[in-house]
């Protein structure tokens, strides 16, 4: 019982602290964007500075807000509002939210969703599943990022490509794997793919449940991601 109760009250702490910390971060992204419009460096490697600081505080900021989701999924505290929604607006409110870190690390985002495209989903939750690949993308992709959206065999299919490497063949065969661990050498969690599993999981109709996948090739011959929404 006094394990029990050390282990809920550390949750509980670590929960708050991370709250914490990622408010923090988001006031550094938030003065590091009125940095780069108030200033006139166009010294190349300042900016190239300024892009890897860009990138590594939304990817800190992306991680914690997953982190806060997962332990309110497990919690039974996360609530899912799935209501109708324009695809285009999710991914142009994504698109904006990352605008910057775009610019700065020369990142050309196209969009291929019809305008009048409406599917029944969480905007929230599978917008910050959208927001988290396109940083993952912005790491890895040389120039270019396409964005998605189609419907198939009655289920919403949402694709991420870019133009870089492409994914491992060990994560495209198994994409969740809890048993893969952490890479210390890459800075890997698998948490980015976790969360996007969790989030595609809690849109149910009828007997089909939704779900995420990996590819390579398509189009821009990188790295595809795939979620479905039924």
């Amino acid at each position: 019982m006094e394990n029990s109760r050390e282990s809920l009250d550390f949750s509980l702490i670590l929960a708050s602290s991370v709250h914490d910390m990622k408010n923090s971060v988001g006031m550094l992204l938030n003065s590091l964007e009125e940095y780069i419009h108030e200033s006139d460096e166009t010294d190349p490697a300042q900016e190239k500075r300024i892009a890897t600081l860009q990138y590594e505080g939304s990817r800190i900021s992306g991680e914690l807000i997953q982190l806060l989701s997962i332990y309110r999924m497990q919690d039974q505290r996360l609530p899912v509002q799935i209501d109708e929604n324009f695809v285009m607006d999710t991914f142009d409110d994504q698109i904006a939210r990352n605008d910057m870190l775009f610019q700065t690390r020369g990142i050309q985002v196209d969009v291929e969703c019809d305008d009048n495209l409406r599917w029944y989903y969480d905007n929230e939750l599978v917008g910050g599943v959208i927001h988290n690949i396109l940083i993952n993308c912005a790491r890895y992709t040389r120039e270019k990022i396409v964005l998605a959206a189609v419907v198939e065999n009655n289920q919403l299919c949402i694709e991420i490509a870019d133009d870089g490497g492409g994914y491992p063949s060990a994560m495209i065969d198994a994409p969740i794997n809890e048993d893969r661990g952490v890479s210390f050498e890459s800075g890997s969690t698998n948490l980015g793919l976790y969360f996007a599993s969790k989030v595609a999981a809690l849109h149910v109709q009828n007997d089909q449940c939704g779900s995420i996948s990996l590819a390579n090739g398509g189009t821009l011959g990188g790295g595809r991601f795939i979620m479905r929404l039924p």
